[in-house]
């Protein structure tokens, strides 16, 4: 009993003597570590990437269980894969890595900054004319029952997924868009991007998703748009050619059963919506400094 109660003592000494060591910088670096973490968590839970973790933790296991019984080959063999370890966890969480270090590079800094001083205005207004574009054109589509694969690029250039396709550069006109996928017309069966407001590629080929839990039911429009949207911040929308059904995939999720009016809002406020909030905010700050400083000088 005397030597538990020692051994506790001892134990609450070295945990006071921490607490006194420990600074802000202490704290700050705890912090970082545990969003780093948080948002590893978080990544790839739910996704492929969650398997391989629970394989690497096997492998793990197996290791620390081949040290303690002296398994000699099986721990030389653990030995030599986890000294490479690193170049290991790159090539298995590639999609991964990538999508991260998207997400990171999005910064809405600059946008917002943009955005306050009217920059964005003449960008939204373009958008918006596509936006108007592709939901006439979806109508029609979807009335005839062809289908179609539109992606609006964002932050993430897709000049990539562009290169495998056409290069159109054209007003984003209903008429135009309900073309290029007519049945008969040559870039019919590949995805179609607009950038800045305007078409800019049709026929592309966009990269299928590898989330395994995803319907039988969806064909190969629907996963190429949910993968586009794995892999970029890129707005998806799909008309299904079988049913004449309009969805959007963002960000790994597939959103259906939309018509004219739901589609165009859902668009706008996804595409435009934070945009515009922040340029009215904008405005409305630098008009009330405007008015003040008019204040000021007649005053004076």
């Amino acid at each position: 009993m005397a030597g538990i109660m020692e051994a506790l003592y001892r134990m609450g000494q070295t945990v006071l003597n921490l607490a006194r060591q420990f600074t802000l910088l202490d704290l700050l670096d705890v912090l970082i570590v545990t969003a780093l973490l948080y948002f590893v968590i978080k990544l790839v839970r739910e996704t492929r990437a969650g398997q391989l973790v629970k394989g690497i933790i096997l492998l793990v296991v197996l290791f620390l269980i081949s040290s303690w019984w002296e398994l000699t080959m099986l721990n030389a063999i653990l030995r030599s894969f986890f000294q490479s370890a690193f170049i290991v966890a790159v090539i298995l969480f590639q999609p991964e890595i990538r999508q991260a270090l998207e997400q990171v590079g999005r910064s809405k800094v600059g946008q917002s900054l943009a955005s306050a001083v009217g920059v964005k205005d003449k960008e939204n207004e373009s958008l918006r004319h596509a936006i108007n574009g592709v939901v006439e054109a979806t109508a029609i589509l979807q009335q005839m029952r062809m289908g179609a694969l539109i992606v609006f690029e964002r932050a993430t250039k897709l000049g990539e997924i562009a290169a495998t396709g056409t290069i159109v550069e054209a007003d984003p006109s209903a008429q135009l868009i309900a073309n290029i996928f007519f049945n008969k017309a040559p870039l019919h069966d590949g995805a179609m991007i607009i950038r800045n407001g305007r078409v800019y590629a049709a026929g592309c080929i966009l990269p299928l998703t590898v989330n395994d839990s995803v319907s039988v039911d969806l064909g190969t429009r629907h996963r190429a748009a949910l993968g586009m949207s794995e892999n970029s911040d890129a707005v998806v929308v799909v008309v299904s050619e079988e049913t004449g059904q309009i969805s959007i995939a963002r960000n790994g999720k597939l959103t259906r059963n939309y018509n004219r009016v739901s589609l165009g809002e859902m668009l706008e406020k996804t595409l435009i919506g934070s945009m515009g909030k922040t340029s009215s905010a904008g405005k409305g700050i630098l008009g009330k400094l405007g008015r003040g400083s008019n204040s000021s000088k007649k005053g004076g």
